[in-house]
């Protein structure tokens, strides 16, 4: 798959799934904005993709992704800086069943924000050249861990949220 010329927006991208995700759409072509709240790992993961595969192909942003304010403003940073948004990876998450409401933030709401935000941006409507978003789950989004619920429970609102976007190019 050739991405050249695609813009990406990855949340949680310091580390993990959302490391790889960023190593790969490089891999392909295209440019990358990791966003992420762990400004030191992101910092240090941004500086070795760019040593990889070039000065102006990858940039952190620190984004607390439940800050309504700090998301948007990441959007408008990669508008600002490619000029277009492509592809949205919404893959942010944590596992922390004490402190669930911060998970169901963090899992789901913002998933549901940073929808929100990349049809605004992306969508041909508002100027944008359409796009693809991509909303990270689990398999504890398909079937339930005991031990997790409130994971599950985040996981399995990822699932049908985006499942329900009927019309928009969601996987």
């Amino acid at each position: 798959m050739n991405l050249s010329g695609k813009v990406a927006l990855i949340t949680g991208a310091a580390q993990g799934l959302g490391k790889a995700f960023s190593e790969t759409l490089l891999s392909k072509g295209a440019k990358v904005c990791l966003a992420d709240i762990k400004v030191q790992e992101g910092q240090i993961t941004t500086d070795a993709l760019r040593k990889k595969f070039g000065n102006d192909t990858a940039f952190f942003i620190k984004c607390d992704v439940t800050s309504e304010k700090e998301f948007a403003n990441v959007f408008q940073a990669i508008k600002s800086r490619y000029g277009r948004l492509d592809i949205l990876v919404n893959n942010a998450g944590i596992v922390d069943e004490k402190n669930w409401r911060k998970l169901i933030e963090i899992n789901l709401l913002s998933v549901m924000q940073g929808t929100q935000l990349g049809i605004e941006t992306m969508s041909k409507e508002h100027g944008g050249n359409g796009g693809v978003i991509i909303n990270v789950s689990s398999t504890a989004g398909l079937q339930p861990v005991f031990i997790t619920p409130a994971y599950c429970a985040s996981k399995f609102g990822v699932v049908g949220y985006t499942r329900s976007l009927a019309g928009i190019k969601c996987c």
